[in-house]
């Protein structure tokens, strides 16, 4: 009798243990770092962080901010972390240097990066750049965009003069230390330098010379990534892109509401990929008033451009 109930007391605990043992097992680590400080390029990360998407594939990341921004994918190749947002042209020139990186996904697949100057300073075109400093934060791709660039201007990179000026790009614009910068972005450091005061002028790439290209990509080092986790780091990472279509008039927003209303009703929440998908209308600033309240009804964003508003109110 006493066995039996030894054997019956120890079963639970050791069922509890097989549990927790493979609990922890579905928890893969990863160690993420990003190109740049948090900013909001990498809202898809922090959506599927905060919202627990990761975590409901089994994945435990840890996002970090480098340093140096030069520093990522080199930190990847050498085996220090998993993966890395980096930027397409540097995979190029990295991996012809010989640096064990392979490209795995697409967080941003455009062009973000602009040649930024101040509206009201003496650079009016790229051409004006001769004999001036330019910032730079990234080594080795940047000097390539700006080569490119100053070409189409009969100008070449012995023409100005690079100043490593790290994270700094428009501080060290508005302070005087350079004349223009690369590697800003048109969707942040445009926007930081308007809520500072400054209104800046922004040559984009792909209008002076340079090929268009994917702006933030996902690296892993190939002889330490496992594809099935990566496979399962990218399904989290797209439930946290948010889905946004452009509605143009009362007509146009009422026919994507009905749309965004029949797929709901077509799928219960609890059978959806994200029970709460959070979907947004770009262009809303015009509606009949019946389709106002249905945006707080579905949970979706009624999203205007503050120019666009305001012209359309005339």
């Amino acid at each position: 009798m006493f066995r039996i109930f030894l054997r019956l007391a120890v079963l639970p605990i050791a069922f509890a243990i097989m549990l927790a043992a493979q609990s922890a097992q579905a928890n893969d680590k990863l160690t993420l770092l990003l190109d740049w400080f948090v900013n909001p390029d990498h809202a898809p990360i922090f959506v599927a962080q905060e919202r627990g998407y990761f975590a409901a594939r089994g994945l435990d990341v840890e996002i970090v901010a480098p340093a140096d921004p030069n520093d990522p994918p080199k930190l990847v190749a050498a085996g220090r972390a998993d993966i890395a947002v980096s930027y397409q042209p540097q995979l190029y020139v990295q991996v012809a240097a010989g640096l064990p990186l392979t490209r795995f996904g697409t967080l941003i697949a455009t062009p973000l990066n602009t040649l930024l100057v101040l509206e009201d300073g003496p650079v009016k075109s790229i051409a004006d750049l001769k004999g001036r400093k330019i910032g730079f934060s990234v080594g080795g791709f940047e000097d390539a965009l700006l080569r490119a660039m100053l070409a189409r201007h009969g100008l070449s990179l012995d023409d100005i003069t690079l100043v490593n000026v790290n994270f700094s790009l428009s501080p060290a614009l508005l302070a005087g230390q350079v004349d223009a910068v690369i590697g800003a972005y048109r969707n942040f450091e445009l926007n930081q330098m308007d809520i500072e005061g400054y209104r800046g002028r922004a040559f984009y790439v792909e209008e002076h010379g340079v090929p268009s290209y994917d702006e933030l990509i996902l690296v892993a080092n190939p002889e330490h990534m496992d594809r099935a986790v990566l496979r399962r780091f990218l399904d989290a990472l797209e439930d946290g892109v948010q889905r946004a279509i452009h509605a143009i008039g009362d007509a146009g927003n009422r026919n994507v509401l009905d749309w965004m209303q029949d797929s709901l009703e077509a799928v219960p929440a609890a059978e959806r990929a994200v029970a709460e998908p959070r979907w947004r209308v770009e262009h809303a600033q015009i509606l009949h008033p019946n389709d106002i309240p249905r945006f707080g009804d579905m949970d979706v964003i009624a999203s205007m451009q503050p120019s666009h508003a305001i012209g359309d109110l005339h």
